[in-house]
């Protein structure tokens, strides 16, 4: 916190945690890269929740039409079909009461709503895939809120392949994004 005037102005971090779900954990599209970041993910929420920080928690949300979708058509592989227990966010690190984002596509397009108006002064993001969602919302975040410093933890994040993940990190460092971690 720090102080205005005679105002005391509460600073706040949020961590984003980009869906870590069963499918892409354990399912359809898991990894074992996926099973092996689920002890620091845990850590890291745990540690975000005694901080006193904004948790929120996103969801890849498709419909049973997945298959005639966009996505779908280039990613034949059903996954993350909303009401089924892929689609659920993984028990181990789940928090029932944080925030959860339902998203039917790679970034979330409504993060301004959401954050603006806070006093978010850092975002940080992990999760999966490192590659694609991850990568696709930190872009996002941080093309809407530029002077917000996004750290992402890579040792919280795993990516489709051990090789797009290390791309994705040095993307993502490009574009002023801070990657901690391996």
């Amino acid at each position: 916190a720090a102080k205005t005037g005679s105002a005391e102005v509460a600073f706040m971090k949020a961590l984003i945690v980009i869906d870590v779900q069963n499918d892409f954990v354990t399912g359809a599209l898991g990894t074992k890269q996926a099973v092996a970041i689920l002890p620091n993910l845990k850590s890291k929420i745990d540690a975000g929740i005694a901080a006193g920080d904004e948790i929120i928690f996103t969801r890849d949300t498709h419909g049973a039409d997945y298959a005639d979708t966009n996505e779908g058509r280039h990613l034949p592989v059903p996954h993350c079909i909303k009401g089924t227990e892929g689609w659920q966010v993984v028990r181990e690190i789940d928090r029932p009461d944080c925030v959860h984002i339902d998203k039917p596509t790679f970034g979330y397009t409504d993060w301004a709503a959401l954050l603006g108006g806070r006093e978010i002064t850092e975002i940080e993001i992990v999760g999966v895939c490192t590659d694609i969602c991850v990568i696709s919302n930190a872009l996002i975040l941080k093309a809407l809120f530029p002077e917000i410093d996004i750290t992402v933890d890579a040792d919280c994040c795993a990516g489709v392949s051990p090789e797009t993940h290390r791309a994705a990190l040095t993307a993502m460092q490009s574009c002023q994004i801070r990657v901690v971690g391996a």
